[in-house]
């Protein structure tokens, strides 16, 4: 699951959803990169294992895929995925992106209504891709 943050910390609209939920995007990468050299072993480079996604990470992307599919889209975005990660509460991924603020409902309301808990300065931030900002 943490590989998996770590990937979509590289995705403009997971990005935009963890900055829309008062997210450090680079000190997540900080505390992820550090995480992985210190607990994650590395596979030998002679060896001819090939890496095996773990349990959380297939429940992850499968719950996401159960989700997008019972809203009638087609496309799993990285904001999906970032929202299917908090159901992993022992996770150092959700601790990680906890530990920033984030929650699970103000990455709903981000993506359902373009809601974002970052305003203090009254600066919108855009609206997620697939949500149509009002007009008044």
């Amino acid at each position: 699951v943490e590989h998996l943050l770590y990937a979509l910390l590289d995705n403009p609209p997971a990005i935009r959803a963890i900055q829309a939920c008062g997210g450090n995007v680079e000190a997540l990468r900080e505390e992820l990169e550090g995480f992985l050299q210190q607990y994650i072993p590395l596979l030998p480079e002679d060896s001819e294992a090939d890496s095996q996604p773990g349990l959380g990470f297939q429940r992850v992307i499968q719950r996401a895929i159960l989700h997008v599919q019972g809203t009638g889209k087609k496309e799993v975005t990285g904001t999906n995925v970032l929202i299917a990660m908090f159901a992993e509460k022992d996770s150092h991924a959700v601790y990680f992106m906890s530990c920033e603020g984030m929650t699970r409902f103000d990455l709903v309301n981000y993506v359902s209504h373009g809601i974002n808990r970052v305003g203090s300065d009254n600066t919108p931030l855009p609206p997620p891709e697939g949500v149509e900002q009002d007009e008044g």
